[in-house]
């Protein structure tokens, strides 16, 4: 008789990534190791392996997860504008830090190119979607200029858990703010 899926899999799936997403990003995923990774969930390396059967199928998991929430977030705030959008961004990644932090560094280098694949997709579709409300400020933007204001607007909000610190200086929010002001300012002095 085939083993059914307990009824907490998904919470304990959502837990194992995000404890193992701050570990590899803690330790850089090239030196880090699936037991290191279940001694910072808390779990046995066998449990680990029951929902991962590699290093790499976990770090897969944890990018689709992240990519694929802030892909839903950002098909939801991108008919209201580049403000909501941009909002939308840096609300989506707040408490996901060590995932933004993966996606930047691990997924092109650390993944075979048939994983990278389905993940570059969903990036390249947030590019699109940030290009268009772009567009929708500046229609007469295209080509490399559109994508060159896209990449920008995409490293000011990017980098924000680089410098960020919880509790100290701008709050997201005022971040997000700051951020469209200072994008829409760009968007009409180019």
């Amino acid at each position: 008789m085939a083993r059914g899926v307990a009824r907490d899999h998904d919470e304990k799936r959502h837990a194992l990534r995000k404890g193992a997403a701050a570990y590899f990003a803690r330790n850089g995923f090239d030196r880090a190791s699936m037991t290191g990774a279940a001694k910072e969930c808390g779990v046995s390396k066998a449990l680990l392996y029951h929902y991962h059967d590699s290093k790499e199928a976990l770090l897969y998991d944890i990018l689709d997860g992240h990519l694929s929430e802030l892909l839903d977030t950002v098909e939801a705030a991108a008919p209201q504008g580049l403000p909501a959008l941009i909002a939308a961004i840096l609300a989506a990644y707040e408490d996901a830090d060590a995932e933004h932090k993966l996606q930047l560094e691990a997924l092109r280098s650390a993944l075979p190119p048939e994983m990278q694949a389905p993940l570059i997709a969903i990036q390249r579709r947030l590019i699109a979607l940030m290009s268009e409300a772009i567009q929708t400020e500046r229609p007469d933007l295209s080509g490399d200029r559109l994508h060159a204001a896209t990449m920008t607007v995409f490293g000011i909000l990017n980098w924000f858990y680089m410098w960020h610190r919880p509790g100290k200086g701008l709050s997201r929010a005022d971040y997000a703010a700051l951020a469209t002001d200072f994008v829409k300012g760009g968007l009409s002095a180019i």
